[in-house]
């Protein structure tokens, strides 16, 4: 072999090699890069898998760190509160209603015709202790005014539909019940303080007719106001037994008409023995009569504030009856 053969070779090699060590090293570059690809998306899967994880996985440390969970109470007002707020949403009724001042204007013109008038007139007769107003009033009250009064207290609530939303509220139906009695006795003590002005005119101004015995007046005035509260309990009773206003109002003044007159039947003023001593008991003219010649009766007291009790009782009852229905 001759010499230039030889160093042909012998650069042919060098060439040779360092190509293949290029093939060789562009071969481990590409297996470098797969490699790093599938530990990439190796990677992805997991940080996928835990992501879902934490997903799905109840935040324990956020409600450990919280603690434990507290109570949310919601400040309720007070019984006295929610009364008050019932009555004087009841009054705003009266006094935005006409009838309301037509039967108090009617009750004021009757009562002067019926001073004017009885048996002679009220000037001549029974001026000093006011007797004949103390006869008179109480039937009135017990025969129109009373009953006026209550007939839509409960009954209209009922008619309108406003009951169920009232009995759905965060409050007691004993808040209901006295609430709306204290209205109703609010507008009946409106009533009898008018009354006052009859003989303030007749005794002090304009007129100088004499001297009045106030003590006894005022005790009559008491007893006044004890006769209504008693009819208003009766009246809010039997409103809660209907949505009619008309029943109500029949029914309300049929009994407290009934249980003052009573007493003035002469046939049962002739009763001896219990019948008699037990009409006399349940007799309103008879536990009035005391007050209208100025004296105090305590059992008569007692009597008119057990039977309002008694009647607010089954008002009470028959409205919570109602929303169990």
């Amino acid at each position: 072999m001759s010499s230039e053969t030889i160093e042909k070779d012998t650069k042919k090699k060098p060439l040779a090699a360092a190509e293949a060590d290029e093939r060789d090293e562009r071969d481990e570059d590409e297996e470098e890069e797969e490699s790093d690809e599938e530990e990439g998306s190796d990677d992805d899967d997991g940080d996928d898998d835990e992501s879902d994880e934490a997903a799905t996985r109840p935040l324990k440390t956020s409600e450990a760190a919280a603690g434990p969970r507290e109570k949310v109470v919601i400040d309720r007002p007070s019984t006295a509160s929610m009364i008050w707020t019932i009555a004087r949403r009841e009054l705003a009724g009266y006094f935005n209603s006409v009838i309301t001042y037509i039967v108090i204007s009617a009750s004021m013109v009757g009562l002067g015709l019926f001073f004017y008038m009885y048996k002679g007139g009220f000037w001549q007769v029974d001026r000093v202790t006011m007797q004949r107003m103390f006869d008179f009033l109480p039937f009135a009250l017990c025969a129109l005014v009373i009953p006026l009064f209550t007939m839509r207290a409960l009954a209209d609530e009922k008619r309108v539909g406003t009951i169920e939303l009232l009995i759905t509220m965060p409050v007691k139906d004993s808040e209901v019940i006295l609430g709306k009695f204290i209205a109703a006795l609010a507008i009946l003590t409106v009533q009898l303080a008018l009354v006052v002005l009859y003989p303030i005119a007749m005794f002090k101004w304009p007129w100088h007719l004499g001297e009045l015995d106030w003590g006894a007046f005022w005790v009559g005035m008491l007893g006044l106001f004890c006769l209504s509260a008693t009819g208003v309990a009766m009246g809010l009773m039997y409103s809660s037994f209907t949505d009619s206003q008309i029943l109500s109002f029949f029914a309300t003044m049929l009994t407290l008409t009934l249980l003052y007159a009573i007493g003035q039947v002469s046939a049962v003023e002739s009763l001896q023995g219990w019948p008699g001593d037990a009409i006399a008991f349940i007799s309103l003219q008879s536990r009035f009569e005391p007050f209208a010649r100025g004296l105090i009766d305590s059992r008569a007291i007692v009597y008119f504030v057990s039977i309002c009790v008694l009647c607010l009782l089954v008002a009470f009852h028959a409205l919570e009856r109602r929303k169990w229905a």
